[in-house]
């Protein structure tokens, strides 16, 4: 299907091409979301009437996308997790959660403006990328930990995971035996012959 953009969208166009693409894109995504017409005769009028008046919006809302990126850009967010001890989150940060932990820190950011790729499912840093405008983009760092001194030493740089590994192989050991047999299990003392008597 032949669409004509009324914004630019990423890896497609730039307002006013027409570009063909999946039907099903077009239906479902660009359509009902008001980002591009079905490009026949009668929309193509309409578009080149309206033309200067589109682009007019979308440089308007461009900036004001830049004046709010100035404040997210390079945010650092803490968000305090239960995990296990591998560092896995017993459940998930979705992009709610971090719309929630904007707002809460006084930044007015929608869900959909937030681009995750999948839940974060582990404690650690991650950068996470917010679209504010098609043509206006920033990132943010969350810090998930399971306690505020853990996040402390995330933010400085140190592999908290790593670190426990480390400090778990470090208090154990195994005896070893060099006259064992596969599969035995390794005695404290060494073996004293049985006499019968």
């Amino acid at each position: 299907m032949d669409v004509i953009l009324l914004e630019r969208v990423e890896k497609l166009g730039a307002i006013g091409d027409v570009v063909t693409v999946k039907n099903g894109f077009a239906r479902n995504y660009l359509l009902p979301r008001k980002k591009a017409l079905r490009a026949n005769a009668a929309n193509k009028k309409v578009f080149e009437a309206n033309r200067e008046r589109i682009v007019a919006e979308n440089a308007k809302r461009r900036e004001e996308a830049m004046a709010d990126s100035q404040g997210i850009d390079g945010k650092v967010l803490t968000l305090i997790r239960q995990a296990s001890n591998v560092g896995a989150l017993y459940g998930s940060v979705s992009a709610r959660d971090l719309a929630e932990a904007l707002e809460a820190d006084g930044k007015k950011v929608l869900k959909s403006q937030i681009i995750l790729d999948r839940p974060i499912k582990n404690i650690g840093l991650h950068t996470v990328k917010v679209a504010l405008h098609p043509e206006v983009s920033v990132s943010i760092k969350i810090n998930i930990a399971r306690s505020p001194e853990e996040a402390e030493l995330q933010e400085q740089g140190v592999d908290v995971m790593a670190s426990m590994f480390e400090r778990d192989a470090a208090g154990f050991t195994e005896d070893y035996d060099p006259n064992a047999e596969p599969g035995e299990i390794a005695t404290d003392a060494p073996a004293e012959e049985e006499v019968e008597g």
